[in-house]
């Protein structure tokens, strides 16, 4: 059952950081298309820097299970080193178990911050729902579900490894 869902937390973390890969590739390339009709052509197109920021928003909340898989989030790592190996795993539910609750807070809030903002128009493309732009919070925050479990069942501390 373990080797089953850590199979299934791959499947799911690769597809967020494809996602995560594809947006900051949209992002890039409309960053280089602005800058083209901004200074060489003299016709700069507006529409381009909102899509480079939801493509950013995008990718940060894409990114992050991927961070939670490798468990390098933000983590007081000294209680951690100073704690007995039966205490650091009493750590390691806490601060799962704390990451599920903002995650759950994250989608349940972020789905109804979507669906609010869902009657606003992006400026630059009018014709585009906010609705898009914040669903990045609830989807991202969907990913990160296995990505927090599949930590805890096989936990990798790739911050503790490399901190100085």
């Amino acid at each position: 059952m373990k080797s089953l869902f850590l199979s299934l937390e791959r499947w799911t973390t690769a597809i967020a950081m494809a996602g995560a890969c594809l947006m900051l590739l949209v992002a890039s390339t409309l960053g280089i298309f602005q800058i083209l009709m901004r200074f060489v052509l003299e016709q700069p197109a507006e529409w381009t820097e909102v899509l480079i920021r939801f493509s950013l928003i995008w990718m940060v909340f894409l990114a992050i299970p991927m961070a939670f898989r490798q468990g390098a989030m933000v983590s007081v790592d000294v209680l951690y080193r100073w704690s007995p190996p039966g205490m650091r795993r009493v750590l390691d539910w806490v601060v799962s178990l704390a990451a599920l609750a903002l995650i759950g807070v994250l989608i349940w809030w972020g789905f109804d911050y979507a669906k609010r903002g869902g009657v606003q128009s992006m400026a630059g493309l009018e014709s585009v729902s906010m609705f898009w732009a914040y669903l990045a919070i609830p989807v991202g925050a969907l990913f990160c579900i296995p990505g927090i479990i599949g930590n805890l069942l096989d936990p990798k501390r790739l911050e503790l490894e490399t901190a100085q």
